[in-house]
């Protein structure tokens, strides 16, 4: 049997917005954010989802409960943050503007988008796919388990990183890559 996998990140928070460090703080969902989220419902509307997965902020909960207002046949939602943003460490909460003007741009890009480098206190890009790794590992058991389709509310870049491992691509395309607030992946594993 075929199973489908639906990934999808939160919508627009107000630090994604203002362009701040969000990382492992919570930020609640824009007005905007909240549109997405609904948008991404309708886009799932006709699919079947036995299984959520969301992380513990609410960004990711709630844009999660707008898709499964579609889904009275999920049978629950599972919190695991393993999937969970990656840590900007000492940049959490930082607007991107001021560590520009403290430290530099290419210390900020460095930052923002090297794949091996960690920002002060934080997780590198290599940090999060080891954990993503060991979450797409046991959700390939759980779906073997459960028999069924499932939808993941995550972040952008731990969405970065699941997409790397499941397309097997290279460190330099996934830095690059742009992940949308109103759209989503789909993935085929096979149980």
């Amino acid at each position: 049997m075929k199973y489908k996998i639906y990934v999808f990140r939160h919508g627009q928070t107000y630090f994604n917005k203002n362009e701040i460090f969000t990382g492992w703080k919570d930020s609640r969902l824009t007005p905007l954010g909240i549109r997405q989220a609904k948008h991404l419902g309708k886009l799932l509307e006709n699919k079947k989802i036995g299984l959520a997965i969301a992380i513990s902020l609410s960004r990711s909960k709630d844009t999660l409960k707008y898709v499964l207002k579609y889904h009275p046949e999920c049978k629950r939602v599972i919190t695991d943050d393993r999937i969970i943003e990656r840590n900007y460490g000492k940049l959490n909460g930082k607007k991107h503007s001021a560590i520009i003007k403290k430290y530099g741009q290419w210390k900020f890009d460095l930052w923002h988008r090297g794949f091996d480098i960690k920002p002060p206190g934080g997780e590198s890009f290599a940090d999060v796919e080891i954990r993503v790794k060991e979450f797409i590992k046991a959700l390939k058991v759980l779906i073997k388990k459960e028999k069924c389709n499932i939808a993941i509310s995550a972040s952008g870049n731990s969405i970065r990183l699941f997409k790397k491992i499941m397309e097997k691509s290279s460190k330099s395309e996934a830095v690059k890559w742009i992940v949308p607030y109103d759209d989503y992946l789909e993935y085929v594993i096979r149980a």
